[in-house]
């Protein structure tokens, strides 16, 4: 059925007139088409699922009302007398940054539509269209609009509320972290960040040095695990010329390239234990010896480890020394597995997507609710760093301004999958403890969002509020 059916045959075409479950006002939008049949068809159809709609029969009628009031979703034909599409969407783009634009075209001007995606427009839809394709494409425009602007929001008050712009992440573990750097940041006191490979330990690293009081000083690191035993002395302290085999001129160390800065050693559990004497040394007396020389050097530097590894363990089998444990970690700063902070993969998604919009020139702008779900959902072992690279895939491999399931990578559809360990653990389960199950669990992924968590799972809010109350959870 065409939209420019009857407000009867929608309502015979839809089965039911919308129940009180439906969402209601759900966006606010304006049609521009010269087409009066097909513009009041289309508002008819959005009409009848819970959007409120403004039409405009002319362009430049259009942009008298995009002036007036402020749209969610612009749905304009790209050919008109007057005024075109394309320059609907620079005057909506220019009056309302968030604003999603949707374009009619004709099968004969499909060539015009891509380039308007390029201008800005998030989708296109051919003529003649249907009812339930309007439908979908509006949704999924809107959501796209939504999740942008809510990244974007939250993205500033971010960057107002904690000053440590590099760090992303709005979820309470990351919001605990945060807040103890803003703590010792200013301090000298040594710090030992722990956590999974791929957390980000290097990038907590620098925002405590840029938040300190030696930022204008450099930040030197040094990856211990990728040095052969034998060259991390010289690498931490130096050496003079023919201290050994190959030294063939005197070069200094890390600590003296650091000093009145700050050294970064990651991957610390990895030191070998006759160098963790001489640097438990000079923690205790601030001054270094390189290696071939009896002359100390003093240094004043701050030290900032980091290590995925159970340093515990490792003093138990007698591989590090527990007095230079304690020296290392005056501070402790665990940084939470992406696993355990879901609620920021979408601040994440936005943050990766416009990076690499710009480094590789691609018009990408988005990702689909439905793909965000997905990337929400993964168990990401290889943490931020993963979900960084994912995104950098999917942004190279795009084909428009949005990010689509399609371009997810397949190892993350495969991660996807259940083991069949966790489908049978729900065997026997009463039906109405999984469904608790489930919306507890949702809840807890979205931070609680009582809106978010009913659409994802496909329910309505006022079927959601329903559950919680009859489940007892709030």
């Amino acid at each position: 059925m065409s939209v420019d059916a009857t407000t009867e045959e929608l309502q015979a075409d839809s089965g039911e007139v919308p129940s009180e479950d439906a969402d209601r006002g759900r966006g606010l939008i304006l049609i521009v088409d010269d087409d009066r049949n097909h513009a009041e068809g289309s508002r008819d159809v959005l009409e009848m699922v819970g959007f409120r709609c403004d039409v405009a029969t002319s362009g430049a009628e259009g942009i008298s009302m995009l002036s007036r009031r402020q749209y969610d979703l612009v749905l304009t034909d790209l050919v008109m007398d007057d005024v075109d599409g394309m320059e609907i969407i620079r005057q909506a783009q220019q009056i309302n940054p968030f604003v999603a634009v949707v374009v009619f075209t004709g099968h004969a001007t499909i060539e015009t539509a891509v380039e308007a995606l390029k201008r800005g427009a998030v989708d296109y839809l051919v003529k003649p269209l249907n009812i339930e394709g309007l439908r979908v494409r509006v949704e999924r425009a809107l959501e796209h609009q939504e999740l942008v602007r809510v990244n974007r929001e939250l993205e500033e008050r971010l960057d107002k509320r904690f000053g440590f712009e590099k760090i992303i992440g709005n979820s309470e573990p990351m919001r605990k972290v945060i807040e103890l750097c803003k703590q010792i940041a200013e301090t000298d006191v040594s710090v030992l960040i722990t956590g999974e490979n791929g957390t980000g330990k290097e990038l907590i690293a620098q925002a405590l040095h840029e938040n300190s009081l030696r930022k204008g000083r450099p930040l030197v690191p040094l990856n211990c695990a990728a040095l052969s035993p034998q060259l991390v002395e010289s690498e931490l302290f130096g050496h003079e010329k023919g201290a050994f085999t190959g030294a063939n001129f005197q070069k200094k160390g890390r600590f003296e390239f650091s000093d009145r800065g700050t050294l970064f050693l990651d991957e610390v559990g990895d030191i070998p234990m006759e160098t963790q004497v001489k640097l438990l040394r000079v923690l205790e007396d601030g001054e270094i010896t390189r290696v071939g020389s009896n002359k100390p050097i003093k240094v004043d530097v701050r030290l900032i480890s980091a290590t995925n590894r159970e340093i515990e363990t490792l003093i138990e089998d007698g591989k590090f020394r527990e007095d230079l444990y304690y020296r290392l970690k005056v501070v402790t700063v665990h940084l939470p597995p992406l696993r355990e902070r879901r609620q920021d993969i979408p601040l994440l998604l936005n943050h990766f997507i416009g990076q690499f919009s710009r480094a590789y020139k691609k018009p990408v702008r988005e990702i689909e609710r439905e793909a965000v779900n997905i990337l929400s959902s993964y168990s990401w072992p290889g943490n931020v760093r993963e979900l960084k690279h994912v995104v950098e895939n999917m942004v190279v491999v795009s084909g428009g301004p949005v990010l689509m399931v399609e371009n997810l990578p397949e190892s993350i559809h495969q991660g996807q999958h259940k083991s069949p360990t966790e489908v049978q653990s729900l065997v026997g389960v009463p039906l109405k403890e999984v469904e608790k199950i489930l919306i507890e669990q949702t809840l807890e992924q979205v931070g609680g969002n009582r809106q978010e968590a009913a659409r994802m799972l496909g329910i309505g809010e006022r079927t959601m509020y329903r559950k919680l109350k009859e489940y007892g959870l709030s």
